[in-house]
């Protein structure tokens, strides 16, 4: 009897151990894997592939592994990637994988064979005529249908080559959100938009009548204060929502920290873009925000600094690092112009134990409801790329979701950017 309490003791302690991952995975235990793997494939709809999650929790189950357990995840990894190598199965970007077709006609062979077997023993002679038979049925077939299959070729490969454009389109978009988080930030788009307005108002506008008094600006004023900003706020999305009307800006913020305060200071072309930003655009949300405005007319003392020389300045250590181009401070690459009607981010710079719940739980703080989310894989590897999508039902909610570009979730800063 002490024997056997002793030995159940010691079982009790290697599965305390393998749950906690002391232990780890043998050969024995990926070879057992990788058929338990290959056997769920087989007994699946279509019997040829799975979503890499769904195969996950089937085989583990199969094979007595808990699906929650981060070893058993690990020995899942290893068993797919064994199984990649030698070309038994194929994982696509989307988390699909896939049977060779090796294994496809194992499993239809293995199939004839049990068949065969329950028949009961057959001579050599009966075997070789039932082979020839069948040939010769398939051959008659083919023969006839030819021009039917050539059809259903044709359409697959149209599809096939449609649904590779879309997702090479989309891969490639995300690759392209990938580097621009790799990159310090730049300098901003707003010299060019500036110029560009400048331009466009060169031959209507003369630098006498800049400050000239106007209905609803009597005094000629034309720097105006913005205060209740987002905190994910950019030149470009600023500029866009004042109509384009703006030459200069300064973000207020901290001076020790550099942390922006939500306000800032712009010059705008003339006096009637003043009047007109004021009586229009005073109250209107951006990015889910109802901006305040008001004029800010030049102190005396204050001639010389303003307009500055540059475009765009910050107050604090942090902007004259030369790091602006956005007012959220340092390290927030500045988001794009938004799309009318965006519905859809990017989302970049995700730990990789992000899943569904978390992200809808942390859009869900600022009342933004997710629609959908598809997170990107690599199509040699299949491992997690860091980045996705998320669909919100509706434009609010998408804007609402933008001002947390730059927060912590998991302990890293998410990167946030407009989509189509």
């Amino acid at each position: 009897i002490n024997l056997a309490l002793s030995s159940l003791k010691e079982v009790e302690v290697i599965l305390v151990n393998i749950k906690m991952g002391k232990i780890t995975s043998t050969d024995g235990d990926v070879s057992s894997l990788t058929t338990a793997i290959i056997d769920t494939i087989r007994s699946s709809k279509n019997g040829k592939s799975m979503e890499l999650k769904e195969l996950r929790k089937a085989a583990l189950k199969k094979s007595d592994l808990d699906d929650n357990d981060k070893s058993s995840k690990k020995l899942f990894k290893e068993a797919i990637k064994s199984l990649e190598k030698e070309e038994k199965v194929s994982l696509s970007a989307e988390g699909i994988v896939k049977l060779s077709k090796s294994q496809r006609t194992k499993s239809k062979g293995e199939s004839t064979e049990k068949e065969e077997e329950v028949d009961g023993p057959t001579s050599s002679d009966k075997k070789k005529k039932k082979k020839k038979d069948k040939k010769r049925k398939r051959e008659s077939k083919v023969g006839n249908d030819d021009d039917d299959d050539d059809d259903e070729k044709s359409k697959k490969k149209k599809q096939i080559d449609t649904n590779e454009s879309q997702h090479d389109a989309e891969e490639q978009n995300a690759t392209t959100h990938e580097e621009e988080d790799a990159e310090n930030i730049g300098v901003n788009n707003i010299d060019a938009i500036s110029s560009d307005n400048n331009n466009k108002n060169d031959s209507n506008d003369d630098p006498k009548d800049k400050n000239k008094p106007c209905k609803g600006n009597p005094q000629g004023i034309t720097r105006l204060f913005l205060g209740n900003l987002p905190f994910a706020i950019s030149e470009p999305t600023l500029n866009t929502h004042l109509n384009d009307c703006v030459t200069h800006i300064k973000w207020i913020t901290d001076k020790e920290t550099g942390k922006f305060y939500g306000s800032a200071f712009c010059e705008v072309r003339n006096s009637k873009d003043a009047a007109r930003t004021l009586s229009e655009v005073n109250g209107t949300k951006l990015m889910g925000r109802p901006i305040k405005i008001n004029y800010a007319p030049v102190r005396p003392g204050e001639e010389k600094d303003w307009p500055p020389r540059s475009k765009v300045i910050t107050g604090g250590k942090v902007a004259n690092a030369g790091k602006g181009g956005q007012a959220g401070g340092s390290g927030i690459k500045a988001m794009s112009v938004k799309p009318e009607g965006c519905c859809k981010l990017f989302i970049g710079n995700l730990s990789y134990d992000i899943d569904d719940e978390a992200i809808t739980k942390f859009f869900m703080g600022v009342e933004a409801e997710c629609k959908a989310v598809r997170w990107l894989y690599h199509r040699d590897s299949g491992d997690f790329k860091g980045c996705g999508y998320v669909d919100f039902w509706s434009t609010e909610a998408c804007e609402k979701a933008a001002t947390l570009n730059g927060k912590n979730l998991l302990g890293r800063p998410i990167r946030i950017d407009w989509t189509d």
